[in-house]
């Protein structure tokens, strides 16, 4: 559903959060390593999502990765997946055809169209916080 980027953005994302929560920056390397993604794919999914601003980068010797408390609460999965793989998965073919609307819909364009709106409101309603309950509680795990 989602491509490779936006998956690791969000595991790179929650991690990230885990550790601004801690108090700590986080590096590129640490992120990778305790999310099993490759660190160059890393690296460049982090840049991507500090200059949508979902994340902060801080370069230097003590810089690294980090997000608000406050940001935590009000990020939601929906800014992670914009800012990786943009706004095709709330409004794009289901089919993924150029072509297909309500004049001139695809197979599959009236059964999709309940299933986006339902995906669209579940990833603007679940912010990085929510994910990060069930993470602290054990229920759910980063590493892929």
């Amino acid at each position: 559903m989602f491509s490779k980027s936006c998956e690791y953005g969000i595991l790179a994302t929650l991690y990230v959060a885990k550790r601004s929560d801690e108090g700590s920056k986080v590096g590129v390397k640490e992120i990778a390593t305790e999310t099993d993604i490759p660190a160059p794919f890393t690296a460049k999914i982090l840049q991507q999502l500090a200059k949508s601003g979902v994340i902060d980068s801080y370069k230097g010797p003590t810089g690294g990765f980090h997000i608000t408390a406050s940001r935590i609460n009000m990020v939601s999965l929906a800014d992670i997946v914009e800012a990786i793989d943009g706004d095709r998965i709330f409004n794009g073919c289901g089919l993924g055809l150029s072509e297909c609307n309500a004049n001139k819909p695809c197979a599959v364009h009236d059964h999709f169209i309940s299933i986006r709106n339902d995906l669209k409101k579940m990833l603007k309603n679940t912010t990085l916080r929510d994910l990060m309950i069930d993470i602290e509680n054990g229920k759910t795990v980063l590493k892929r």
